[in-house]
C-alpha cells in the first residue's frame, strides 16, 4: 500500500523508498564522476599508439584476453559506475563507427574531466566549466580542424590498392607493430574483393571475414575471394569446378514424423519392403537434386549414412556446417538460397562457385569456396590468419577489423590529418589562442581544454619510452615555428641527441575517425560534468547498491 503522508524531518530518505543511496554537490557527486573517469582512461591510456602496452583480462567467464585494443579493454572489465560507463559506450560507438581512435575518445575525455579538478579548486561553476569546454568543442570542430585535413594529400581513388594501404597501415601499426606491412596488403585486397563495381566505392564490414587456423607464422596468411569453412568434406570426392551449389538450412536424413506410430510387420519380407521404401525415397530426394545440376551440397544439420551414400553415388560433395551465422555466410558468398525442405532446388535457389575444394592448413582440413577475380556471385572475402597462439590470433582479428573499418570510413570520406600527435599539439596551441581572447570565466575551461589535447603526444612519447618533457617542449617549439606536420617519432628511443620528434611525419589519421572521437569524447564529458546528483535504488534481490 502506497504512503501519502511525507515527513518533512525525514528529508529525501522519508520520500524514497528504503535502501536508496543519494549522492550530491561538488564533492558527493561532480568529483566522485571525475575521480571514476579519470581512473578509466588511467587504465587505457598506456595501450596508447604503436608502443601501447597490452593489458591481460580474466572475465567473469574465466576467459583470458591478451589486448592493447582500448574497446576490448573497457567491454570486458565490466564496468558498473555510471559515469566510467558513459566513457564506455563513447569507445564502442568509436568503434562501430570507424574502428579506430577508441583510446582516443576515452584518454581524450578522462584527461578533460582531470583537468576540471583545478578549474573547480579555483572557484569556477561546474556550468562555467560546461559553457567553456562547449566553446572550445564548436570552435575545434568547425574552424581549426578542417584546415589540417588540407595539409596532406586525401585518399584518390577507394579503388586503388596503395591508396588503401596507406590509410589502413597506420590503424595496423596502432595495434600490431611491426606487422602492418604483412597486414595492409591482406585487408586491402579483401576491401577491394567485395567492393562495388560502379559508382563510389563502397562495400560492408561484414563481408570480410576472418578464418584463424592455429599454427605457422604471419606471414603465411592469404586472402581467399570467397568462403572458407574449418572443416573437411563429408565425401570422397574434394573437389568441384563450375558448380552448382545447394544450401540445406536443414540436415539431409530421413525426417522423423512428429506424431508417433507403431508398424506391425507380420514376416521378413515386409520388414525388407520397409527399408527398400526408405531407401528408394532418399535415392529419390538426391537423384532430383543431382538432375538438377548441382554438384555441392551444404547440410545446415547431419546427413545420414545412407545420404552419404547415394551423394558419392551420383558423384557429388558434400560439406555438413553446424553454425547458422557460417551458413549465412556461405549463401551470401556463392548467392545461394538455404533451404528448409529436403528435395531438387530451383535455379533461383542454386548458388554458383567457381572451384570448392578441401586443403591442409596447419594439419587442419579446410574447406574452401572460391570464386574468380571479379565474379558477380562473390560478395564475401576472407583473410585466412596464421599465428602462433590464440591470444596472438584473437588480438591480430581486432586489428584487421579495425582496418577494415578504417577503409570503409575512408571510401565516404577521403581527407586526412597529420599524426603522431601532430593534430593534438597544433590544436593545443590554436585552442590556447583562442583563450586568450574569451573575456569570461569560461576562458580558463577553453585553456584547460587546450591544455588536455597534449595527453596525446605526451603518452605516445612516454610509451616509446621517450623523456615526456623534451618531447613534448620540442614538439610546442616546432608547431610555434609552423612545422604543422612535426609529431612524435617513436624511433628515437635510445639515440643519443635525438629530439623525439619528426618535422614531416608519415603517420596519417582519417580526418572522420578523427573528428568523430574529439566529438564523442567531448560529449561523454560534458554530460558527465553536468551530473550534480546521483541517486541509486536499492539493487534488486537484496544486494546492496553502491559506487
Amino acid at each position: 500500500m502506497t504512503s501519502m503522508a511525507y515527513n518533512q524531518a525525514a528529508g529525501l530518505g522519508g520520500m524514497l523508498k528504503k535502501g536508496h543511496t543519494s549522492m550530491q554537490g561538488l564533492q558527493g557527486a561532480t568529483l566522485r564522476n571525475v575521480e571514476a573517469c579519470h581512473e578509466i582512461s588511467t587504465i587505457t591510456r598506456t595501450s596508447l599508439g604503436p608502443n601501447g602496452m597490452n593489458k591481460l583480462v580474466v572475465n567473469h567467464l574465466g576467459r583470458i584476453i591478451v589486448t592493447s585494443d582500448c574497446a576490448t579493454i573497457v567491454k570486458e572489465l565490466e564496468i558498473e559506475h555510471p559515469a566510467a560507463k558513459m566513457l564506455q559506450l563513447a569507445a564502442e560507438a568509436q568503434d562501430f563507427e570507424c574502428g579506430d581512435g577508441t583510446n582516443l575518445v576515452v584518454s581524450f575525455a578522462g584527461e578533460l574531466l582531470s583537468q576540471t579538478e583545478d578549474l573547480f579548486r579555483m572557484g569556477l561553476h561546474p556550468s562555467d566549466v560546461v559553457a567553456g569546454f562547449t566553446k572550445a568543442g564548436d570552435k575545434l570542430m568547425e574552424d581549426f580542424l578542417p584546415p589540417l585535413a588540407e595539409l596532406i594529400t586525401p585518399m584518390a581513388d577507394g579503388r586503388v590498392k596503395e591508396e588503401l594501404e596507406r590509410v589502413v597501415k597506420p590503424v595496423l601499426a596502432a595495434k600490431q607493430l611491426g606487422s602492418e606491412d604483412v597486414l595492409a596488403p591482406l585487408v586491402a585486397e579483401a576491401c577491394l574483393g567485395t567492393m562495388s563495381s560502379s559508382g563510389k566505392p563502397s562495400f560492408s564490414a561484414e563481408s570480410v571475414r576472418v578464418a584463424k587456423i592455429l599454427g605457422g607464422d604471419i606471414s603465411q596468411s592469404h586472402v581467399v575471394n570467397g568462403f572458407v569453412a574449418l572443416r573437411g568434406l563429408e565425401t570422397t570426392l574434394t573437389t568441384a569446378k563450375d558448380a552448382k551449389v545447394v544450401v540445406f538450412g536443414c540436415g539431409i536424413e530421413a525426417s522423423a514424423t512428429e506424431a508417433k506410430g507403431t508398424v506391425l510387420m507380420k514376416n521378413a519380407d515386409d520388414l525388407k519392403n520397409y527399408n527398400k521404401t526408405e531407401e528408394k525415397k532418399m535415392e529419390e530426394i538426391i537423384k532430383g537434386v543431382a538432375d538438377s545440376g548441382v554438384k555441392v551440397l551444404v547440410a545446415g544439420g547431419s546427413v545420414s549414412e545412407m545420404a552419404l551414400h547415394f551423394i558419392e553415388r551420383y558423384g557429388m560433395v558434400c560439406l555438413r556446417i553446424g553454425s547458422k551465422w557460417e551458413l549465412r555466410r556461405l549463401c551470401v558468398a556463392t548467392g545461394a538460397t538455404a533451404l528448409v525442405r529436403l528435395g531438387a532446388p530451383t535455379p533461383d535457389e542454386m548458388g554458383h562457385c567457381d572451384h570448392v575444394y578441401q586443403k591442409e592448413v596447419g594439419g587442419r582440413p579446410i574447406t574452401v569456396f572460391a570464386q574468380a577475380e571479379g565474379s558477380k556471385a562473390s560478395k564475401l572475402s576472407t583473410i585466412v590468419l596464421r599465428a602462433s597462439t590464440s591470444s596472438v590470433l584473437a588480438d591480430l582479428e581486432r586489428a584487421i577489423d579495425d582496418g577494415v573499418h578504417a577503409a570503409r570510413a575512408a571510401c565516404k570520406n577521403g581527407k586526412l590529418v597529420p599524426g603522431a600527435g601532430a593534430t593534438e599539439i597544433e590544436l593545443s596551441l590554436k585552442i590556447g589562442a583562442f583563450a586568450d581572447t574569451c573575456p569570461g570565466l569560461d576562458q580558463y575551461a577553453i585553456r584547460a581544454f587546450g591544455k588536455a589535447l597534449e595527453v596525446v603526444p605526451r603518452t605516445l612519447a612516454e610509451n616509446a619510452g621517450l623523456d615526456q618533457g623534451k618531447v613534448l617542449t620540442a614538439l610546442v617549439a616546432a608547431h610555434a615555428n609552423g612545422k604543422t606536420c612535426a609529431g612524435v617519432d617513436i624511433d628515437a628511443m635510445g639515440i643519443d641527441g635525438a629530439s623525439g620528434i619528426c618535422d614531416e611525419t608519415k603517420v596519417y589519421d582519417l580526418y572522420q575517425s578523427k573528428a568523430s572521437a574529439f566529438r564523442l569524447a567531448i560529449d561523454a564529458a560534458v554530460t558527465v560534468l553536468r551530473v550534480d546528483q546521483i541517486i541509486m535504488s536499492k539493487a534488486a534481490g537484496g544486494g546492496g547498491g553502491g559506487m
